[in-house]
């Protein structure tokens, strides 16, 4: 296992068995921002079968309630798509906690639409549009669209994902008061596979191991748009699905990265779970789940015509 060394301070009181629990034994109590629950969910039960003796007990919400526990000292770790911010930071220093963020992954955050929608090209500016309001109707984008009103969609209103789409897309910009917050991610994929005029906000996770069962029969309900961060004149090799190589190559424009950040003090279950993460085990869970791991490489192959 990795070694994931923790900083110094007066450490974490969250979890009952704080002075019982080591590396690889114990029960602790940690958050996970919802939109990465397929993915977490396959690290902790690998976790948890190669050491018995681990429970980690999880919580799969939306990213602001995640980090409001983690703060509070309800959780040891927080698995979010971002790292602390300058307030969180200060915090921690008034309390002479040194927390530690580690990059694990590159995620994505998909856009989809209805099987039936002709429009699964789209621009940044587009997706500018459409989430602040300015583009209203699927015939704004193209004339032969006759959906209708647009409906967007997102898992929930305190969700990584749309803080993303407003840091990322909109660019500070709100939101448009026509969003519709499903309150899960399988509801959205839902709606959107219901609607033909939604357009859904998604981690990629949800959608990215073509292995999975449950991913097959998502991909057969919705369409993933391909997305182009050039405004205009975007040839068709411009537009990018998120498909593993190209978060790998940078070149989808809506990539995010994963984090842990564990608050605590020694080196606990928290400490051990997240050296996990971090090594080889869990970066090889988090390839094969279709996802960009924070360590190693993704080979690329070009397949020609004979």
């Amino acid at each position: 296992m990795t070694t994931w060394l923790t900083g110094c301070g007066s450490g974490s009181s969250s979890g009952s068995s704080q002075e019982l629990d080591t590396p690889t034994s114990g029960t602790i109590r940690i958050g996970v921002d919802e939109t990465f629950e397929p993915i977490l969910k396959s690290q902790v039960d690998t976790f948890q079968k190669l050491y018995p003796g681990a429970h980690l007990q999880t919580s799969y919400s939306p990213e602001l309630d995640v980090m409001q526990a983690f703060m509070a000292d309800s959780i040891r770790l927080a698995i979010v798509a971002r790292s602390l911010s300058a307030d969180e930071k200060e915090r921690f220093q008034q309390l002479k906690i040194e927390p530690r963020a580690i990059r694990i992954g590159v995620d994505g955050v998909a856009i989809i639409v209805h099987p039936s929608n002709a429009d699964s090209l789209l621009t940044m500016a587009q997706l500018k549009g459409i989430f602040t309001g300015q583009v209203t109707q699927w015939s704004q984008l193209s004339a032969k669209n006759k959906l209708g009103a647009i409906t967007a969609v997102f898992d929930n209103n305190n969700s990584s994902t749309a803080r993303f789409v407003q840091d990322s897309v909109t660019r500070g910009v709100a939101l448009t008061k026509g969003v519709y917050a499903s309150k899960s991610n399988p509801a959205l994929l839902d709606y959107v596979a219901t609607h033909p005029n939604a357009i859904g906000v998604i981690g990629v996770n949800w959608i990215s191991d073509r292995d999975d069962a449950a991913v097959q029969k998502f991909l057969k309900r919705v369409r993933v748009v391909a997305v182009s961060p050039k405004a205009a004149g975007s040839a068709p090799a411009d537009y990018i699905q998120p498909y593993q190589g190209y978060l790998a190559q940078k070149t989808y424009p809506l990539r995010r990265e994963l984090y842990v950040i564990s608050r605590e003090a020694r080196a606990g279950l928290g400490t051990g779970f997240a050296s996990f993460l971090a090594g080889n085990k869990g970066q090889l869970i988090m390839l094969k789940s279709g996802l960009m791991p924070a360590t190693g490489q993704v080979r690329m192959i070009e397949v020609k015509p004979n």
